[in-house]
């Protein structure tokens, strides 16, 4: 059985460094994402293998957030989120998908398991990575005080949270990573770079 939660198991926790073994956060997306792997241990104590994946913030010009910041960040109207000090957890489409893949065929694979590229970034390098890419400028900041009125709690949790999350038990098991930095993504994403 293979569960998609999120990184916002670990709620916002700053700067501290996260992994597969640290404890769950506090707020709404903590609170979900600890109930819906609860909701998995019935079929662990039945004995089926059940890996848990934490996924992040998945970087694909096919849906998600990119397509939505792509058209502001083109006109050079893009900027990163409330103070752009907190940390984002991505992972490219491509490795998501070989994640999941390998986490239904690989006995090794069990347990909690973060989806995130092994380079975290903080929003504000988010943004200058995607202005970089586009080669247009990141600098319009988007105030917390909008956010928060514009997105509820869930908008709030999602943006202006900080969770520095690392693969360890990914590294562990030597996954492959396509896109182990944020700027091959976006290279990749808006096809300035052939897949390696």
């Amino acid at each position: 059985l293979v569960s998609a939660s999120a990184v916002g198991y670990y709620g916002d926790r700053g700067d501290e460094t996260l992994t597969e073994d640290s404890r769950p956060g506090r707020g709404i997306l903590a609170e979900v994402a600890a109930a819906w792997e609860e909701a998995t241990r019935p079929a662990a104590d039945a004995g089926i293998r059940v890996a848990r994946l934490r996924i992040g913030l998945v970087v694909s010009r096919r849906g998600g957030a990119l397509p939505r910041l792509l058209p502001l960040f083109r006109m050079g109207l893009g900027g990163p989120f409330g103070s752009g000090r907190q940390h984002w957890s991505w992972i490219a489409l491509e490795d998501l998908v070989g994640i999941l893949h390998q986490a239904i065929l690989d006995p090794a694979i069990e347990g909690p398991i973060n989806a995130v590229a092994p380079e975290p970034v903080t929003a504000n390098e988010f943004a200058a990575l995607l202005g970089e890419a586009l080669e247009r400028p990141a600098i319009l900041h988007v105030p917390e005080m909008a956010i928060r009125m514009l997105t509820g709690e869930m908008g709030q949790s999602m943006l202006l949270s900080s969770a520095r999350v690392l693969p360890s038990r990914l590294e562990a098991l030597r996954f492959p990573f396509l896109h182990r930095t944020l700027r091959d993504a976006f290279l990749f994403e808006l096809g300035r770079i052939e897949e390696t």
